[in-house]
């Protein structure tokens, strides 16, 4: 008799592990140990300096800091509740120009239960009948305290609710995800799994349309025949095509990576979108203040600071890395708005200077009608040889009402407009 193959959001994988990420802000700095939470298999120790042999030296900067400047702390765990197993937590600080105590927690799980039911309740799916995962011993709060803040959902850069990427392996009777054989075909239920774990969805949750469901699972990677891997915008998902072996099997190396540098990807991944969206929330405000040069300088500078230390779509010489960082951008449009951050900056840019140009116009204008008619009728006295101090007078008080005429002309109003054109058009910007 054939077993019941069991639906996913009924069914335990040998090996499940669960990274959620979660936006804070510091309040001091931590007595952790420095570096990300070094993972043990056999002789590899995933330090600091281990995973920075992976990534490009700037990269490796952004995720764990240079030497004497310290930017992630890791924390072991030890605490078990319905079938999840606390680990351990890191804190990676992701500070900002305007949030520069802003920080990303981490907490590492490992879940002995059908996977999908927690990954619901972190999504807060309606529907779910899971208890909230992250109370009693994994209350961030509690774990946090007097280190950070978890942030509100109203507060700058928080996401409606916990990143997760999840990594799963089948046994023999989970035959959607199997391949048929070694080398055999995926069923296409495979990519349907991913999809449920990385949306964190069932299909009454959110039932894909069949006209664009090619479409939207169209970016899973493919990492090797024995597992895949899909980014969505609130989740990651990981899950083997062979069944698990146990101990020693080649799954125990990709629950590391997935634990390590290929979330370091998706970390960083998470830091460009929250400097992007600081940036465009920037733009927004250039109006606000009548000092448009100086916000425009200041908004140029961060752009930069942005570029040079985040801005990063080739991370290692290591594909599936880069494809993750390159999946995660393209599901929150990072390219294509930073893009637009980078045309509208250089817009402004040209405002401010085509305002500059009409100031130092305008006070050339000014000298001019200022200085022609005293200069003209001091050259006059000077060609009659007249000392005369009344002459003089007369021809200051001359001069004086040939500028006031001068400046009631259209071309002496033009002048005096590009003189304080500068505030005028800050307080009042083109449609």
């Amino acid at each position: 008799m054939t077993a019941e193959v069991p639906l996913l959001d009924e069914a335990t994988g040998p090996r499940q592990e669960l990274t959620v990420v979660l936006p804070a802000r510091l309040q001091r700095t931590p007595n952790w140990p420095e570096g990300p939470f070094p993972f043990e298999l056999g002789s590899r120790r995933t330090d600091a300096a281990t995973r920075s042999t992976y990534f490009a030296p700037a990269s490796a900067r952004a995720l764990y800091g240079a030497p004497g400047r310290p930017c992630r702390w890791h924390l072991p765990q030890d605490a078990k509740q319905d079938g999840l197993h606390l680990i351990g937590m890191e804190l990676l600080r992701a500070a900002t120009a305007r949030n520069p105590e802003h920080a990303l927690a981490v907490l590492h799980f490992s879940v002995e239960r059908p996977l999908l039911p927690v990954l619901r309740a972190l999504a807060g799916r309606r529907s779910s009948t899971a208890d909230e995962p992250l109370t009693g011993p994994f209350d961030p709060a509690s774990l946090l305290a007097g280190v950070a803040d978890v942030r509100a959902t109203a507060a700058p850069f928080a996401i409606a609710r916990p990143y997760t990427v999840a990594f799963m392996t089948p046994s023999e009777q989970h035959t959607p995800v199997l391949r048929d054989g070694p080398q055999g075909a995926l069923p296409g239920s495979a990519d349907r799994w991913l999809w449920q774990l990385a949306s964190r969805s069932t299909p009454e949750d959110f039932p894909l349309p069949p006209e664009t469901a090619d479409e939207q699972l169209k970016d899973v990677i493919k990492i090797s025949a024995d597992w895949s891997a899909l980014v969505l915008r609130q989740g990651t998902a990981f899950v083997g095509h062979r069944p698990d072996t146990g101990a020693g099997d080649f799954f125990e190396f990709g629950a590391l990576h997935s634990r390590t540098v290929y979330l370091d990807a998706l970390l960083l991944g998470s830091l460009q979108r929250d400097h992007i969206d600081e940036l465009t929330d920037e733009l927004s405000a250039v109006f606000d203040s009548s000092r448009l040069a100086r916000r425009v300088a200041a908004l140029e500078r961060n752009i930069a600071v942005f570029r040079s230390t985040y801005w990063r779509q080739h991370l290692t010489a290591h594909g599936p890395a880069n494809d993750l960082l390159l999946a995660f951008q393209n599901q929150h449009r990072l390219p294509a708005r930073f893009n637009e951050i980078l045309a509208e900056a250089a817009d402004y840019s040209r405002l401010v200077q085509t305002q500059e140009s009409q100031q130092i116009s305008g006070a050339l204008g000014v000298l001019t009608i200022l200085g022609l008619p005293l200069g003209t009728a001091l050259s006059i006295l000077q060609v009659l040889g007249d000392d005369s101090v009344a002459h003089l007078l007369i021809a200051l008080g001359l001069s004086i009402a040939a500028t006031a005429a001068a400046l009631t002309t259209r071309y002496g109003r033009l002048v005096l407009s590009s003189l304080r054109g500068g505030d005028g058009e800050a307080r009042n910007p083109p449609p």
